[in-house]
């Protein structure tokens, strides 16, 4: 029996447990070394990937400020994915419940 290759083991979006939509809003964040504003690309009731060329490795803890459609949040996250450059995914962690309902409200529609 062979250990599977971990390049086959899916993208992001096939891995990520709850479905995103596309939607830019700006995001202050801070985390690891990197403090700043990025862009979000696609974000869901569980999580976001983010555009910055920040450093950001998987696994360290982030928080970001961000608002949609007039509501502002802080989320606190970890990085799941980085692709170095060009951004992170970013898992979200202790999700107020009311942040997740707005978010899984406002992205269906």
């Amino acid at each position: 029996m062979t250990d599977p290759d971990p390049r086959e083991a899916g993208s992001p979006s096939e891995r990520r447990g709850s479905d995103r939509k596309k939607l830019i809003v700006d995001v202050r964040f801070e985390g690891g070394d990197g403090t700043g504003i990025a862009n979000t690309r696609d974000i869901g009731s569980g999580g976001l990937y983010m555009t910055t060329t920040a450093p950001l490795d998987v696994g360290v803890p982030i928080a970001m400020s961000l608002s949609i459609g007039g509501r502002s949040m802080n989320i606190r996250g970890t990085v799941v994915y980085s692709d170095p450059g060009h951004g992170v995914g970013v898992r979200f962690r202790d999700l107020d419940p009311e942040d997740e309902a707005f978010l899984t409200g406002e992205l269906e529609a």
